[in-house]
């Protein structure tokens, strides 16, 4: 390990505590971060259940609030892509970068996975690693359709907005608008509005393409259309999308990156946009996206005859 430093560093440390492996990783990154001299941050929450199974973390610094990664270098994160998009929502109003170490299955999100565990530790103590920014989501949820006199219900997202029907017995009846024109009117089980960055979630899974993390755009893609104009599409980083309920339809809700809800009644109006505040990610690899999505995904590439850059 590196000698220890004391320049006042400190990194937030977020684990899925339901996970042993979570939580035994948790203990070595906390022992090796204190070694190096850095303060480790935890939530009290989380810090009360490692503490209930047993795990030794002191000394630590424990945090709440959505202003728990202010000041933070780095936000370190064991888990998933689920536990990985939790922490974006505390990350991303401080602009401090994620760093995920895989403890999941795809772990599309995450730079490390848990056998690098070690090395991983080594790159943040000696400030190792890049910082991307990745383009997030402004969605605006009104009610009472365009005219709505109620301010609207606002949220983000990093991977997408999904609006799905709210009953499985009638499909959701929606009109489609980019930048203020309709395009085209679905009768479906719901529609994903993704990024770059969730164009390889649930978009991917509903038939939309993958989008390269440095080509900014917005994926629409519908999941189980009746309808013959009903293909993903690709618009613009600076469109206004918008989603219609018509009036008469049944009931839906929003779900943004899975986590934040909006129950959506007939007649809702949902506008998304670009959003201001990017989310920052901490990169330790310089592979090529390519080759990230052959590893995530185990695609075959046998009897390929180029010559990589990588090789010796």
């Amino acid at each position: 390990m590196t000698s220890p430093v004391s320049d006042g560093r400190s990194v937030l440390l977020l684990a899925h505590t339901g996970r042993a492996a979570a939580m035994r990783s948790a203990q070595l990154v906390h022992r090796s971060l204190t070694e190096a001299g850095l303060t480790v941050r935890m939530l009290a929450s989380e810090l009360d259940e490692l503490k209930l199974a047993g795990c030794s973390l002191d000394p630590v610094e424990a945090v709440g609030g959505v202003d728990a990664a202010e000041g933070a270098e780095l936000v370190m994160v064991l888990g998933g892509d689920g536990t990985l998009l939790r922490a974006a929502e505390i990350a991303r109003p401080a602009g401090a970068p994620l760093l995920g170490v895989n403890l999941g299955h795809v772990g599309f999100l995450a730079e490390a996975e848990r056998e690098d565990l070690g090395a991983t530790v080594r790159s943040v103590v000696d400030r190792d690693y890049d910082v991307e920014e990745r383009m997030t989501l402004d969605i605006a949820v009104y009610n009472g359709g365009r005219n709505a006199t109620a301010p609207p219900v606002r949220t983000w997202a990093l991977n997408e907005a999904t609006l799905e029907k709210a009953s499985a017995r009638r499909m959701l009846d929606m009109v489609l608008e980019i930048d203020g024109r309709p395009l085209s009117r679905w009768g479906c089980d719901g529609v994903v509005c993704a990024t770059p960055t969730g164009s390889t979630a649930h978009a991917f899974s509903a038939g939309g393409p993958i989008v390269w993390p440095e080509v900014e755009a917005l994926v629409i893609a519908p999941i189980g259309a009746h309808a013959l104009f009903a293909r993903p599409i690709v618009v613009s980083p600076d469109s206004t999308v918008a989603f219609e309920v018509v009036p008469d339809s049944t009931a839906g809700v929003l779900w943004c990156d899975g986590r934040r809800m909006v129950e959506l009644p007939a007649g809702a109006r949902i506008e998304v946009t670009r959003a201001e505040l990017p989310v920052r990610l901490a990169r330790l690899q310089r592979a090529p996206f390519t080759d990230r999505l052959v590893a995530k995904f185990a695609l075959p590439v046998a009897g390929w005859r180029g010559r990589s850059e990588y090789d010796a």
